[in-house]
């Protein structure tokens, strides 16, 4: 079990440190970068879903959002299903961003797997999905 917790944080400290160096120069933090990947993945949603996702207070999203919609990455927009809420969602220039950072993402699974067969790729997803689901 140690062998795996200590393979697990150098896994995650080799990615932060990769996120940290894509996000370098782009007068992003990095939760703002996250905030586009998370909108760019699953498309507009409420404030309250998008901090769920991201594991933050609706209170920070608020604010991580506010500084977006002032870059432009972001915007909200009024939520025809309930009228009493309002949906955030990528600009044109934030769907710009996030196809070019989800192409750095994958660029890199692509390096990082590239001694795997097909076999090894699908067993991977698996696992993943399995450690994920353990969050």
């Amino acid at each position: 079990m140690k062998e795996l917790s200590r393979i697990l944080v150098e896994f995650y400290d080799k990615m932060s440190s990769w996120e940290n160096d894509m996000v370098r120069g782009t007068g992003l933090t990095l939760q703002q970068v996250h905030t586009i990947e998370v909108l760019g993945a699953h498309g507009d949603m409420k404030m309250k879903e998008l901090a769920a996702k991201m594991g933050i207070t609706t209170g920070t999203m608020t604010i991580n959002i506010d500084k977006l919609e002032k870059t432009g990455y972001v915007e909200r927009k009024p939520n025809e299903q309930d009228r009493r809420s309002t949906l955030v969602g990528l600009t044109s220039s934030g769907k710009e961003l996030f196809e070019a950072h989800d192409d750095m993402h994958l660029l890199l699974t692509k390096e990082i797997t590239s001694s795997m067969d097909e076999k090894e790729r699908k067993d991977l997803i698996r696992l993943l999905e399995k450690l994920l689901e353990g969050f």
